[in-house]
């Protein structure tokens, strides 16, 4: 993004927040409402955990613990972790164990989407260690840190997926080797990956893939930075400096990335709380959407929870997300509209509406409990 127009977006978010009264957070109790209500919906809808996923638009079946299933029950679990309702956990278990604690297409696999179960898995081990919760993903990974290969996550939503789970196992059993491997499959991707990496550390943000590198712009001229895929590694993050050591070797890296990402995101949230799904082009479908903001405010909840950013500038942040997404894209029955489907660019499943169900429902949900979790946590 030039400077003329990064002056604008600061002279605009200036004057607007100037003008503005700046939100407040609802009570805990009733942020807790909602995310439990949205929670309800889905566990009411899906009774059996081992039903297949079939998705009309595509004419195609899916197991129930691909990603999309996986990321719900990331969200449930963060839940669980501030609402130790046993119906949450049981549910959980329930899943895993129907489907033998195993990961889709086998421990041989290298794809994140697949080992994306394992982070639930081992979170449920950790409550009651039985071996068999936590054999298979483990087993993945150990098969993986067998060779020498290093380039797997060439997409950036596989950090989200997978990064996680290297971070749990090596906390559990005290082995480095886990936080090594799992830095160069990261570092890979974002100095490597596309042409110099998919990372772009001058505006805090990351290229989806090698497909949206530069010369790609999007229809205003700029870099094509979708909104989710950044918001899956905001949630990486999270999710490994949340268990890291605080010795570890690559800690203050991530750390960094992280505080990059958090400040540049900062920047361009919209005057109605949301985050374009083009987040440097309003005008590349710029309607609302829940999936991006709530992997953001996630962030950005956790930062201010753990002292990591200041609460002064980023409580405002959180407060018009979250207060945004309550209000506009929770149904009176939990349902959760504004969700952008699967895909991988702004273009996916457009356009998204109040009313509309995407292809898949259950990554959103989690998504949304992965930040209304954390909004319950801070103190206003």
């Amino acid at each position: 993004m030039n400077k003329i127009k990064l002056a604008g977006i600061a002279i605009f978010t200036a004057v607007f927040s100037f003008n503005s009264t700046a939100q407040e957070l609802p009570a805990k109790s009733e942020v807790l409402k909602t995310i439990t209500l949205a929670n309800q919906y889905f566990m009411n809808k899906w009774p059996d955990v081992a039903k297949e996923i079939y998705v009309p638009s595509k004419n195609k079946t899916w197991p129930s613990h691909i990603w999309t299933r996986a990321v719900y029950y990331e969200g449930l679990m963060a839940l669980y972790s501030v609402d130790k309702k046993k119906a949450y956990y049981d549910y959980a278990v329930d899943w895993a164990t129907k489907h033998n604690w195993t990961l889709r297409n086998g421990v041989t696999t290298r794809n994140g989407d697949n080992q994306a179960c394992g982070q639930t898995y081992i979170d449920l081990y950790l409550i009651d260690k039985k071996p068999e919760r936590i054999k298979d993903i483990k087993a993945s990974i150990d098969s993986m840190m067998l060779t020498s290969k290093i380039d797997d996550w060439s997409w950036i939503d596989a950090i989200q997926m997978a990064m996680p789970v290297f971070t749990k196992l090596g906390v559990i059993y005290k082995d480095t080797n886990y936080f090594h491997r799992m830095y160069e499959m990261y570092s890979f991707t974002k100095h490597k990956h596309g042409d110099n990496g998919l990372f772009n550390a001058a505006e805090g943000l990351w290229w989806r893939d090698k497909d949206f590198d530069p010369p790609y712009k999007e229809p205003n001229g700029e870099d094509c930075y979708w909104s989710r895929g950044n918001g899956w590694v905001v949630a990486a993050l999270v999710r490994v400096l949340s268990q890291i050591p605080k010795n570890e070797a690559h800690r203050s890296e991530y750390m960094a990335d992280y505080k990059n990402m958090m400040n540049a995101l900062a920047k361009i949230q919209r005057p109605d709380g949301y985050w374009n799904v083009s987040l440097h082009d309003p005008t590349n479908f710029g309607g609302k959407e829940l999936t991006g903001t709530s992997l953001f405010i996630y962030g950005m909840a956790w930062g201010v929870n753990n002292g990591h950013l200041d609460k002064k500038k980023f409580l405002p942040i959180i407060a018009k997300a979250w207060n945004a997404m309550a209000k506009e894209c929770v149904h009176p029955n939990g349902f959760l509209g504004y969700v952008q489907g699967t895909g991988k660019e702004p273009k996916e499943s457009q356009p998204v509406g109040y009313d509309k169900e995407p292809d898949f429902e259950d990554f959103g949900l989690g998504c949304f409990l992965l930040a209304g979790s954390e909004v319950y946590k801070l103190k206003k």
